[in-house]
């Protein structure tokens, strides 16, 4: 794996909320493969659907190393947080002092809060590559995350992810899905406390300005009688 300088990926993941306003952000919906995908290892996936403003996705299994759940008013600033404890355990902080290699997306789990003054809870994570997932070490203070065979609702956006446009981002995607085929099963999966939550996805390094792309997903189950 190619040396990261970490003193400049500090200093440029500081600069993340406030480098927002120079990007042009794209008007929501799916139209673009990641092109990070092409440069370091994603999860893989089939598309089932593409629709007007969303796209139904089937992952394959997955393996994920993930942060405890962090209380705060800000994803961006846990995405900071979250980030150099993932970081730190690619680089070799784990059981097994190994070094692996970085994929994209950055994933963080958000469960809202009641309110715009209280905290929220999130989770950060890294995917595991595929070489490492059988075998993947633990770490003090993060955990191992096994998707099976996962559906996903998705709706992207560009430029870099700020606080008061996700939730609009993910409000969005559940509006291009009501009244579609989908949206009895994502209501199923989303109900009770899990009725608001949902899932940034992030593809682009922070060294990069241009050309960045977001994901909001709805994680979902399919039940026998759905025709796919």
């Amino acid at each position: 794996m190619a040396a990261l300088d970490l003193f400049k990926l500090s200093f440029l993941v500081s600069l993340l909320s406030s480098s927002s306003n120079l990007v042009k952000r794209g008007s929501g919906g799916v139209a673009v493969f990641p092109p990070t995908c092409n440069r370091i290892e994603c999860p893989s996936y089939d598309v089932i659907q593409s629709g007007d403003g969303f796209e139904i996705r089937r992952y394959n299994s997955s393996v994920w190393i993930s942060t405890q759940p962090i209380d705060d008013i800000s994803l961006v600033d846990v995405g900071r947080i979250g980030f150099f404890q993932l970081f730190d355990y690619i680089q070799g902080k784990n059981n097994n002092h190994q070094k692996i290699e970085m994929t994209a997306p950055v994933i963080t789990q958000v469960k809202p809060s009641d309110g715009p003054f209280c905290a929220s809870s999130f989770v950060v994570s890294f995917y595991v590559p595929k070489e490492n997932q059988a075998t993947a070490p633990s770490a003090k203070g993060l955990h191992l995350q096994r998707w099976g065979l996962t559906y996903v609702a998705v709706r992207q956006f560009s430029g870099f992810v700020m606080d008061d446009e996700v939730g609009e981002e993910a409000a969005a995607l559940y509006a291009s899905i009501a009244g579609t085929v989908w949206s009895d099963a994502i209501d199923k999966s989303h109900a009770g406390e899990a009725a608001t939550e949902y899932i940034v996805a992030q593809y682009n390094s922070p060294f990069e300005f241009k050309n960045r792309v977001n994901e909001i997903w709805l994680t979902f189950d399919v039940e026998d009688g759905l025709v796919i």
